[in-house]
């Protein structure tokens, strides 16, 4: 019996595909609640829907350009497509969050009396209870495959639920009260939540397109793998590292013995890439052998 090899691509693919369906399904609920009660508070909870549509199509897009194998003009893989999905996806969040602000003003101007709030509570509930447990998978399985896409889709998923949340309450307030101004007062500050979360995210995304280095834990793994298999060498220094998506780069000076083969030397290369690729997941490693003249008197790892 042939078992079929676990592809985490193709597998964060499919999801972020399931995630359009499960985002269009949102919007339309949200939607409905909308046209029943001409709420702006419920309107800036539906726009916010659509937005999640668009991203979930541009995650999909990203998960898959990124899969694609390095090629004669990007040697180093395509990765980074993912950040660039996220970035769009802060731009949109932030799009919206200003057309919310502009519907909430018009309302303040001229108020409206809401329409059957009941049922448009009802519905949204369910709509967001539906996201709820979706963007929590979305998160989950990001971190899973390391894939930013997948992450970012689900965090905003998650922003939704609890601007959806703070929309259910203000508004029960405002039925409770009579008080008609609550609605485009809790649509502003909806937007103004969602504007927040949406230059969050750019800024994050725009971290990984600039090469961050990576994490302070994943550092100190890196240099005590090395450590443990460095046997023969005589000190490491520059070590650096940069974050693309699923891939972590690796790069670092290996002093060996002045004496030492090329033969012995490249075996202690392959050994510290072996080990190191086997407890980074996704780590490429580049190491640039020196001679013992080489080695630094401060700032090296000593072997």
């Amino acid at each position: 019996m042939t078992l079929m090899r676990f592809d985490p691509i193709r597998s964060a693919s499919a999801v972020a595909a399931a995630s359009i369906g499960v985002a269009a399904l949102v919007a339309v609920f949200k939607f409905i609640a909308f046209g029943i009660t001409g709420s702006i508070a419920l309107y800036s909870d539906a726009l916010e829907s659509i937005v999640n549509v668009v991203t979930a199509a541009a995650a999909l897009v990203a998960v898959r350009v990124s899969a694609q194998p390095a090629d004669a003009d990007h040697p180093f893989g395509h990765h980074k497509a993912e950040y660039v999905a996220a970035v769009l996806e802060g731009a949109l969040i932030i799009v919206a969050a200003l057309a919310i602000l502009h519907a909430a003003g018009d309302s303040f101007l001229h108020p409206k009396a809401l329409q059957s709030p009941g049922q448009g509570l009802i519905i949204t509930a369910i709509a967001s209870a539906i996201n709820a447990g979706w963007g929590s998978y979305l998160v989950g399985r990001g971190r899973h495959w390391r894939s930013p896409a997948l992450i970012a889709d689900g965090r905003h998923v998650l922003t939704d639920v609890w601007t959806s949340a703070g929309v259910l309450a203000g508004l029960g307030v405002a039925i409770l009260t009579g008080y008609q101004w609550l609605d485009p007062m809790i649509g502003a500050l909806v937007a103004v939540h969602i504007l927040w979360s949406g230059t969050r995210l750019t800024m994050g995304s725009l971290s990984g397109l600039l090469d961050e280095a990576a994490s302070p834990q994943l550092q100190e793994q890196i240099q005590a793998t090395i450590k443990a298999h460095a046997e023969g060498a005589l000190q490491v220094h520059d070590i650096r590292t940069r974050v693309a998506a699923a891939k972590t780069f690796i790069e670092f000076h290996l002093v060996v013995p002045g004496g030492m083969s090329v033969r012995e030397s490249h075996g202690i290369c392959d050994r510290l890439e072996d080990a190191l690729e086997a407890a980074i997941p996704g780590g490429e490693v580049l190491i640039h052998v020196e001679p013992d003249t080489k080695a630094k008197s401060a700032g090296g790892l000593e072997i």
